[in-house]
């Protein structure tokens, strides 16, 4: 009697294709960029509001972002690209634009 296992067929399949997440693609709605916004916030991380700006922009669409601010298209591009360091007037701006308000409430 043998104790060797039969060998088992094995279908290669293809390569799982795999796309990069795009949080704007879940942002339909204020309720949605509200909950994102105030994540982002309590994370208490300065890159990741700009980068949650840009993903609530494309969201909703840059160019007519870009207006609403007052900014050229290029100009809110640039501010908010990973790594950049916007002035605060022009991320209050954006979040206008975007119709969000950022808020205060007492630390824990």
């Amino acid at each position: 009697m043998s104790t060797r296992k039969p060998k088992r067929r094995t279908r290669s399949k293809a390569p799982l294709k795999l796309v990069p997440f795009d949080a704007a693609r879940y942002l339909g709605d204020d309720e949605a960029i509200a909950e994102y916004m105030t994540a982002v916030l309590e994370a208490d991380t300065p890159d990741l509001l700009i980068l949650a700006l840009g993903d609530i922009a494309r969201a909703k669409g840059m160019a007519q972002v870009a207006k609403d601010a007052g900014l050229g298209r290029e100009s809110l591009y640039k501010a908010l690209a990973p790594g950049a360091k916007p002035r605060f007037d022009t991320v209050m701006k954006v979040a206008r634009a975007l119709g969000v308000r950022l808020a205060v409430r007492p630390a824990a």
